[in-house]
């Protein structure tokens, strides 16, 4: 097994927490294979709260087993790609029971398929709206899902809601349930990052817009502030050749230049991500150094050192000392998309791009360098940095 899968989603010595919440969702499941009707358990936590480590503890003991009929399924095309490496490398693990969820519905509507349980990762990803340009001509996967398994275990994370074609909160969660039996697990410690609450809190202020202080030093976390995006990358490609799994990310609004949409400030000028076929996801290619990534190679992966730019569609205002968020500067127009059944504030749109800065910014498990694109910002940052 890859190494550096299986230290993220395999973990030797499981936290008490983390045994308690695998032992009670067994559990459930167990019950739920007995009732008339299909269940859903609900695991619910922040980003590097340890979800994904739980839910394939429940997949390798499950999927494993041939009185089962099971499938894995996660809407993220490299987390996608990951599983499949992982299954490759469990014995007795089936590499085609792991599928995207469109996949999954329209092969099990089509051959008349029934599961005894679906595991979905990152299930904030299941799209609440018929999608035809991705062949999925539903209403909302997570109610096909239910419809095809006794039981369905779902992973969510409200705060990673980026798109209104893939819109969830509690609300529509519950309403999507139903009559159904339910049972939510949370989790609420921080595992992949070796930050202090304080430190995770602060990215959290930050992000909600929420007065700005200094950075706490009180934990191994590495914090730095670059006044530069070029500098801030040096510093990046250093961790990366000592420690390895060391990117830079950003958020969107990047004006277009002389024809190209890379991400372009002071010294630093890189391509975006790419999607790429390959079986080698982003985050562990030797070539993405050389690129920008974003919430669509990098969610739900863990690196050691993050180097985030935050874009052009962050601001600030002096008067309240605190970061703004400015959506029409926010070039990825995907997350504006209407829908038919439902209506979003501009306050909502906000709160979707704050999410994006919020997750890239936790990805880092041993730092995070920082810099921003708008003057006024990245200056105060700056100052709060150098007061400490």
């Amino acid at each position: 097994m890859n190494k550096i899968l299986k230290a993220q989603f395999f973990v030797d010595d499981l936290s008490d927490d983390q045994k308690t919440v695998i032992t009670n969702i067994n559990d459930y499941i167990k019950q739920g294979l007995t009732g008339d009707t299909s269940s859903v358990a609900i695991i619910q936590g922040a980003a590097g709260t340890g979800k994904s480590v739980v839910l394939m503890e429940l997949v390798r003991q499950y999927m494993t087993d041939s009185r089962y009929k099971t499938s894995l399924v996660v809407n993220h095309p490299e987390l996608y790609k990951a599983y499949q490496d992982l299954a490759e490398s469990i014995p007795n693990m089936k590499v085609k029971s792991i599928r995207r969820p469109t996949s999954l519905i329209n092969y099990a509507q089509k051959n008349h398929k029934k599961y005894d349980i679906i595991f979905v990762d990152e299930a904030h990803l299941l799209y609440s709206k018929s999608e035809p340009y991705a062949h999925y001509r539903g209403q909302n996967q997570l109610t096909d899902l239910m419809n095809l398994a006794k039981v369905v275990v779902v992973v969510y994370d409200f705060d990673q809601v980026f798109q209104s074609k893939m819109y969830w909160d509690k609300d529509l969660l519950f309403k999507t349930i139903g009559s159904h039996p339910y049972k939510m697990f949370d989790m609420n410690f921080q595992y992949r990052m070796v930050a202090s609450d304080e430190q995770v809190a602060w990215m959290d202020d930050l992000t909600a817009q929420k007065p700005l202080r200094a950075f706490p030093e009180n934990s191994d976390f590495k914090f730095k502030m670059f006044d530069t995006a070029g500098e801030l990358f040096e510093n990046i490609k250093k961790r990366n050749k000592e420690v390895g799994m060391s990117r830079v990310v950003a958020t969107s609004g990047f004006p277009r230049i002389d024809g190209r949409h890379n991400v372009e400030m002071d010294t630093f000028n890189l391509p975006w991500d790419e999607w790429d076929p390959q079986r080698t996801h982003w985050a562990k290619r030797e070539g993405s150094i050389t690129q920008v990534g974003t919430i669509y190679t990098l969610q739900g992966f863990d690196l050691n050192y993050v180097g985030m730019i935050i874009g052009p569609s962050f601001g600030y205002d002096k008067a309240i000392d605190t970061m703004t968020i400015i959506p029409e500067k926010y070039s990825h127009k995907e997350i504006f998309k209407k829908r038919k059944d439902m209506k979003f504030t501009q306050d909502e749109y906000k709160t979707f791009i704050a999410n994006v800065l919020n997750v890239l910014m936790k990805r880092g498990k041993y730092g995070l360098y920082l810099t921003a694109y708008d003057d006024a910002l990245r200056q105060r940052l700056m100052e709060l940095e150098n007061e400490k």
